[in-house]
């Protein structure tokens, strides 16, 4: 059937091998730049980047946020402190990818204390705050340093990570080419009565065989009705004949997200299908020719919704239509800014990196996803990857 069948999952993961050609880590140099870029578009006198993306964008510490302290503090010059708990000393010397200086703390003490310590050696009277940092983290800091004024540092940060260099999009282009390659298999071994769980363990297989760093980072597999709901319904369905099959997935290599939506039917397609996907092509296809440098992100979603106004759907969020932004950043999170949604202004700049997905939803019947990623170029708009071609063929 066109690739949707005809094969099993013991057979598809027998094919599968580590990706023969691994894209290459970012260099320390990299790393380096991009510290001293922050500390260009700083107008304090320091910043904190607590544990998570954007720690581990700057310094490779690749670690989550948990309720013990994990921070760095850069100035506006100089070379950046990391704070830490002291008993993870050996466990950070190792990931730490760029020179820093260590400020360890003990159990029983204070890490907001010890940052305090730092930023008035500093002298420091400004100090920008990562927007992804815990309350409990801010609270402390604040009542440590009373004196010290705490802006947001989204400007900062989101004014670094929002543009990818050319290493950033090698390692994207690796993630989104093996989900395609996973979402191709995944097609290949539905069956009538296969559950959306058996299906979701393939693909988390299929993703760890090609070397992904952990699997899927999510997977959302919804048949027939279950379609029309944007994240899916709780519970396990059972795949019938004629059911509409939409698959979304993704997964990281070196932090690096990648977000690819096939939506196609395992069987024969009712008229309205077709046609519902076929605005939905014509929709995705329209945000894509509209991309250039300096058009605004919101212009991107009003183009897609006038291609789906133009067909009847609504220009807004109401249903049938499209209820969510048309695109969403991406990068070492799956969700970052800059979005495209009515209200973002920002520019495209070449380097930036979107999703692009204005699903139609069809309440009570079935929804229509096709996502794919692009980077902004220097005249235009590229793909990750390639779209899907067809309802009736999925894939290529």
């Amino acid at each position: 059937m066109n690739g949707v069948g005809g094969s099993t999952a013991e057979q598809e993961l027998a094919q599968l091998g580590p990706w023969p050609s691994p894209a290459p880590p970012i260099t320390r140099d990299e790393r380096l730049a991009r510290l001293a870029k922050a500390q260009a578009l700083m107008t304090t006198d320091a910043l904190v980047v607590g544990a998570g993306a954007s720690l581990r964008y700057f310094t490779g510490v690749a670690w989550n946020a948990t309720e013990r302290l994990v921070a760095m503090l850069l100035p506006k010059a100089g070379a950046p402190v990391m704070i830490c708990p002291r008993f993870e000393e050996g466990s950070l010397r190792a990931a730490l990818a760029v020179p820093a200086d260590l400020r360890l703390w003990e159990e029983h003490e204070s890490p907001f204390a010890l940052c305090a310590e730092v930023l008035a050696a500093w002298r420091a009277r400004s100090l920008a705050i990562d927007p992804a940092l815990a309350f409990a983290s801010f609270d402390g800091l604040r009542d440590a340093a009373p004196g010290v004024a705490m802006p947001t540092a989204a400007p900062v940060i989101d004014g670094c990570r929002m543009i990818k260099s050319p290493a950033e999009l090698a390692l994207m282009a690796q993630a989104k080419a093996m989900t395609l390659e996973v979402h191709r298999r995944a097609a290949r071994i539905l069956r009538e009565g296969i559950t959306t769980g058996e299906v979701r363990r393939f693909i988390d297989q299929a993703h760890r065989a090609l070397g992904a760093d952990n699997g899927s980072s999510f997977c959302a597999v919804q048949f027939a009705e279950a379609s029309a709901y944007p994240h899916g319904l709780p519970g396990e369905q059972a795949l019938k004949r004629d059911d509409l099959v939409l698959i979304d997935t993704g997964c990281q290599v070196q932090g690096y997200n990648s977000d690819i939506t096939r939506t196609y039917v395992f069987g024969q397609a009712t008229q309205e299908q077709a046609r519902v996907w076929t605005v939905e092509k014509r929709a995705q296809a329209a945000a894509f020719a509209a991309v250039k440098p300096g058009v605004r992100c919101e212009d991107i979603d009003a183009v897609a919704r006038g291609v789906l106004a133009a067909e009847g759907f609504s220009p807004d969020y109401e249903l049938p239509g499209l209820p969510h932004r048309t695109g969403h950043g991406i990068g070492l999170s799956i969700h970052e800014a800059p979005y495209l949604v009515r209200g973002d202004k920002t520019p495209l700049q070449p380097g930036m990196c979107f999703s692009n997905e204005p699903m139609i939803v069809i309440p009570g019947a079935f929804g229509v996803r096709l996502e794919d990623h692009f980077h902004v170029t220097e005249d235009g708009a590229a793909w990750f990857t390639e779209p899907q071609p067809s309802l009736e063929k999925p894939f290529r």
